[in-house]
């Protein structure tokens, strides 16, 4: 294929390079005619492993070259990267400036070529940015109809610096935020015969994966380095403790956890992480991830009971108690919660769980909940039906067969999904329905 690649950094000129590699016919394009100059004289000019030899290598046989002119870049391609920069400004809030200058002249360029052409954004950018704010701007200096007379796509970068070269020829997996069928095609031809997973997507979910992969890697960083701090005070060696925990496959390095849903709960998640964060303070290890997970639950909570507060109906309904499906364990249980702030604050409740009857609680259950929610067997319903027909919003934090098989559709209160339903998807579309994350 015949491709442009705009902006000639660390992720511009990898990719430049590497198609031009793969057989591509590439124009990189840079306002800065030091990088240019660098490239039509076969030299990178980026520091990174093999980019030097690779870049050598295309610019000799032809494969690659370099200009400032954006005419002349998309006159000579079918397809257009987009890798400049998107900097953080003073206030944390995403740069926007140069995706926005290289759109305008791209289109403007565009209309005077005439003919399919697919701009696929490569650069960072938050969700809603491709949709909202570049694609009108690209069909304005167009005088088309994106989808139609200009192909658009979000193409995300998974590149490591001082790996980008190996990382490009073995990516993690290949995201396509595709506006149409035939822009998806055109990146997925880009890329073929290159290993790993391809995910064709809509445009602000692959905008979104980008931030979901870095946030995550952040985390894990700072994770690994808040445990090890509490490890070394405590005269533990954290490096023995991360091996075990990276052994894991099932729970800790697996998708185990990492699904939207509720708050979580128990007799194991808030107690030990309180007492691990106390033993941080104990030996003056500041740990303000650990210290801040609970309180971040707690905000997830919250976002259910202000759901309800906001459908404005004062009659609710409750669906699960228990802290995990198939036990009648309340200890910490998050739906105690919900229910005991959705009660302090005056609603007409409902609860049901099949797993709970006040009449055999016992020992631990019984105490905890007779201090926590002392009115429970005044809220507790023996069936589905009573709750549905007392309920104006009804919040589902169970997957109980007979609950789900129960659940209306269309007509009925209003359903707050803590869960994520196994029809959630189909549900999206109906009047009434709210998810809590999703």
């Amino acid at each position: 294929m015949k491709v442009s690649v705009f902006g000639l950094g660390y992720v511009g000129c990898v990719s430049a390079a590497c198609l031009a590699s793969m057989g591509h016919e590439v124009i990189g394009v840079d306002v800065n005619q030091v990088k240019v100059d660098l490239v039509n004289d076969g030299k990178a000019p980026v520091v990174e492993e093999r980019i030097g030899e690779l870049i050598a290598d295309v610019v000799r046989t032809g494969a690659l070259r370099a200009t400032d002119d954006v005419r002349e870049a998309i006159m000579g391609s079918e397809i257009s990267l987009v890798c400049v920069g998107t900097p953080s400004e003073a206030n944390g809030s995403l740069c926007t400036t140069y995706l926005e200058r290289v759109t305008e002249e791209i289109g403007a360029a565009l209309a005077e070529r005439g003919g399919r052409h697919t701009v696929v954004f490569r650069s960072t950018m938050l969700p809603g940015t491709c949709l909202n704010l570049l694609l009108p701007i690209l069909e304005k200096y167009v005088g088309g109809t994106a989808g139609v007379d200009v192909g658009v796509a979000v193409n995300p970068e998974f590149l490591r610096e001082g790996t980008s070269v190996r990382d490009f020829f073995d990516p993690p997996k290949t995201v396509i935020g595709e506006l149409d069928t035939a822009s998806g095609d055109a990146v997925r031809a880009l890329y073929d015969g290159l290993p790993g997973e391809v995910f064709r997507v809509p445009v602000p979910t692959a905008e979104a994966i980008k931030y979901a992969d870095n946030a995550f890697h952040g985390l894990k960083i700072g994770f690994a380095n808040e445990l090890g701090a509490v490890c070394q005070a405590l005269g533990v060696d954290s490096h023995q403790v991360i091996d075990v925990f990276l052994a894991d496959r099932k729970l800790n390095i697996s998708p185990a956890y990492l699904r939207p849903g509720f708050a979580f709960g128990g007799s194991c998640l808030p107690k030990d992480l309180r007492s691990l964060v106390h033993a941080a303070q104990r030996a003056d290890v500041s740990v303000p991830i650990l210290s801040h997970v609970l309180p971040s639950n707690s905000a997830h909570l919250q976002r259910a009971v202000e759901m309800v507060e906001r459908t404005g109906k004062r009659r609710a309904g409750l669906f699960g108690l228990s802290f995990k499906p198939g036990t009648d364990d309340l200890r910490e249980s998050p739906l105690v919660e919900l229910a005991e702030r959705l009660f302090g604050k005056g609603y007409d409740l409902k609860i049901y769980d099949a797993n709970v009857s006040l009449s055999r609680l016992l020992g631990a259950n019984r105490e905890y909940i007779e201090t926590r929610l002392p009115h429970l067997a005044h809220l507790l319903a023996d069936s589905v039906e009573e709750v549905l027909d007392h309920a104006e919003v009804c919040l589902v934090g169970t997957r109980d067969p007979a609950v789900l098989s129960a659940l209306p559709h269309g007509e009925g209160p209003v359903l707050i999904d803590l869960i994520h339903l196994p029809d959630a998807e189909a549900r999206r579309t109906e009047p009434g329905y709210m998810g809590l994350a999703w």
